[in-house]
């Protein structure tokens, strides 16, 4: 991917983002609240994973 490519869609993609927190903040915070949700999902059950190995 070319540097000019990348750096226009990091560009498209911060822009979608800063659209979507002012349009809808509460939407944008559900998401990032979901998103939180499901990594600390994956992170206890990766740590349970290991608890049961020993």
């Amino acid at each position: 991917m070319s540097k000019g490519l990348r750096r226009f869609l990091i560009v498209v993609v911060v822009a979608v983002v800063l659209y979507f927190v002012i349009a809808q903040p509460v939407g944008a915070a559900d998401v990032v609240r979901s998103i939180l949700a499901i990594i600390g999902n994956a992170l206890s059950s990766i740590a349970t994973f290991f608890r049961s190995l020993f």
